[in-house]
């Protein structure tokens, strides 16, 4: 039987039932499941009952795995898992994952390992849609432009912040890591463009720092557009995967101090495409140790 695929916003978001996970892999599931990614960006599963190798398992359908992260360690007893939790980190800022690198991945899986008693959403946005939506003079400028993605930027935490939140943001910019890429990506499945932004991305080329800030002020308010966005509530054993060619997303710091984890797999990319075919290029770090480059992730 094949799996059952119900849209949860007009723009961004699908909920898939019918998938066995503990059963082998099947290409006709996961072509499925391609396509839904491809038409919904974002897809949700209940009750998956996977460990971290199983949920790493399920990763590798969509391709070869890179490992955790850059420069933070992978969870206990893994290489391919990273523990995304509050106790020392909160990603409440919109980002991309791993932009920064001259591959991010192309896709992202994450695991509902400690949930919380209200609060805690992860938001979904579609830049894709966000890219359509921007007028004409807008859009044809946006596709001319080339930002610089770094993981050297200043994360805003407060005075008491604890010892381990320090620990974490000191490892993560520890290697200094700078990509240009193009500020308009064309996916290489589906040939949609998207805008290639986040919080990674600090200046455009050729701009002034203040330009490049109020130019992507601009761009980045057309990605959280409300209508472009999937607020996710977590439950316990919940799975979500989301396309991060033409996706950003925010972990909503609103749980207090409750604790709240997720893991996460990634799944790695290719070097992103510009609309003028220019690849993106490497300007600082070497991040092979992190992720292998697909010729295109199918």
């Amino acid at each position: 039987m094949s799996p059952s695929i119900r849209k949860l916003t007009g723009r961004i978001g699908a909920l898939v039932e019918g998938v066995d996970f503990a059963a082998p892999s099947d290409p006709s599931t996961i072509t499925t499941l391609r396509h839904a990614l491809n038409e919904h960006k974002a897809i949700v599963f209940d009750n998956v009952n996977l460990d971290n190798a199983a949920q790493e398992r399920v990763a590798g359908w969509f391709g070869d795995l890179t490992t955790a992260h850059p420069n933070v360690s992978a969870a206990d007893g893994t290489t391919n898992v990273l523990a995304v939790d509050s106790e020392t980190s909160k990603a409440n800022e919109w980002h991309t994952d791993v932009t920064f690198v001259l591959n991010p991945p192309q896709l992202t899986t994450l695991r509902s390992i400690v949930t919380t008693p209200y609060g805690g959403e992860t938001l979904i946005a579609n830049a894709a849609a966000a890219y359509r939506d921007l007028p004409d003079p807008l859009r044809a400028l946006a596709d001319s432009l080339r930002v610089v993605h770094t993981n050297q930027y200043d994360y805003a935490r407060p005075l008491d912040t604890t010892a381990q939140r320090k620990e974490y943001d000191r490892v993560f910019v520890s290697t200094p890591y700078e990509t240009e890429h193009p500020v308009v990506r064309v996916h290489p499945l589906t040939g949609e463009r998207g805008l290639f932004i986040g919080g990674f991305a600090k200046r455009i080329v050729g701009l002034s720092s203040s330009e490049s800030a109020n130019l992507l002020r601009i761009l980045q308010a057309y990605v959280t557009r409300p209508e472009n966005i999937l607020r996710w509530t977590w439950s316990p054993d919940q799975l979500l995967i989301f396309d991060n060619r033409n996706t950003q997303h925010y972990g909503v710091d609103n749980y207090d101090d409750h604790p709240r984890r997720l893991n996460r797999v990634t799944v790695a990319g290719e070097i992103p495409v510009g609309v003028d075919g220019r690849r993106s290029e490497p300007l600082v770090g070497d991040a092979s140790h992190y992720s292998s480059v697909p010729a295109v992730a199918a």
